[in-house]
């Protein structure tokens, strides 16, 4: 059985160390002797390195005790701001923080259920294969512990993200990809009263570009939004200068590739007609998620889900994850719903039986 009050336990500990992005240590340092208690061998790979944090992604292998094909879990270690100083409280079975901070369960829900479930199948003499997992750096900030992953030292085609809201049982087969712009516009500077004819006005260009965009809810595969605008120095200055940030996401790569097309069509059109200038830079996050109905790993989870009477739910979601990075690193992998709420605010919170539930699920996993 799930030691109900060693979970949470585990969990407390877990939300109280300080870990923003690319500052994941005390978590890995703290992890790595319960890992090692277990009989678990540990690595941390470079990944650090490769986007100026202070750890890598901590590895830990679980050696198999029966033959079968290895499969990997993954949670990752950082947290979104505010998230310093967490105090967790728990009331009525529900796990919150006090309020001033987010609780962290996105995502250290998600690392203590798989080290709970490595107890309960040690516990219980459990046969498993060889068991991979990876607590990732930096997710929240780019999904930087995905992307720089030494693979060498995860030899797992299946991998297993406890990283996503939903009940236990939710599975997400579907999220999209995401590219960044950035348009920055040059125009020409005039005093405002004086002489303002000779003025082009970099932000009536950005804005012209942006009315012509369609943003929002693009079609049923794809959104836009232009998130943020910056520009000008002074009221009565015609602004030389204007860029804005804006992405789009798409399930479909030829719609997302169709949009970032039109955005840029639309910022060259605004630059044109007022005979200024424009520069555009782009940049893809991450790519699409996209799980096939064959899908071993996705075959393995229902199948779990089942065999615990769990109702499976197939969902798409419209973020991205490390399982968007792994995907596109040829991984099979699906990303789990471990009954994480209000995740990213200051309600965020998570029922103990949803840690539960998580628990069992990874360890039904496992033993596949």
């Amino acid at each position: 059985m799930i030691d109900e009050q060693r979970l949470i336990d585990t969990f407390f500990e877990l939300v109280r160390i300080d870990s923003p992005s690319f500052s994941e240590n005390d978590v890995a340092e703290h992890l790595r002797p319960v890992l090692e208690e277990l009989g678990l061998s540990i690595t941390m790979d470079n990944a650090g390195d490769a986007c100026g944090g202070n750890c890598g992604n901590l590895i830990a292998h679980f050696k198999g005790n029966t033959k079968g094909e290895a499969i990997a879990f993954s949670a990752h270690m950082d947290c979104v701001p505010p998230c310093l100083g967490v105090e967790p409280v728990m009331d009525d079975g529900i796990i919150r923080s006090k309020g001033d901070t987010i609780l962290g369960g996105d995502d250290k829900a998600g690392i203590a259920a798989i080290i709970e479930a490595i107890r309960h199948l040690i516990e219980n003499e459990i046969s498993h294969p060889d068991i991979y997992v990876v607590f990732s750096i930096a997710e929240e900030s780019g999904m930087h512990g995905a992307k720089n992953l030494d693979l060498k030292k995860v030899p797992a085609k299946r991998f297993a993200i406890l990283d996503c809201s939903g009940p236990v049982g939710t599975i997400i087969t579907r999220s999209p990809a995401k590219i960044d712009i950035t348009a920055t516009f040059t125009g020409r500077a005039a005093h405002a009263g004086f002489e303002p004819e000779k003025g082009v006005s970099a932000i009536n260009m950005a804005a012209d570009a942006i009315l012509r965009m369609k943003l929002l809810r693009v079609d049923e595969d794809t959104t836009a939004n232009v998130g943020s605008i910056q520009g000008g120095s002074a009221i009565n200055i015609v602004p030389e200068s204007c860029s804005f940030h804006a992405e789009t996401r798409s399930y479909d790569p030829e719609k997302l590739q169709a949009q970032v097309d039109h955005m840029k069509e639309c910022c060259r059109t605004a630059a044109d007609n007022y005979g200024g200038e424009v520069s555009l830079e782009t940049d893809q996050l991450y790519p699409a998620l996209n799980v096939p109905q064959d899908s071993a790993m996705l075959q393995e989870a229902i199948s779990a889900c089942e065999s615990l009477g769990v109702k499976p739910s197939l969902e798409s979601s419209g973020g991205g994850s490390d399982a968007n990075i792994l995907a596109g690193r040829g991984i099979d992998v699906i990303n789990l719903g471990i009954g994480m709420t209000s995740a990213h605010t200051t309600d965020e919170h998570i029922a103990v039986e949803d840690l539960i539930g998580s628990a069992m699920l990874v360890a039904e996993l496992m033993k596949s």
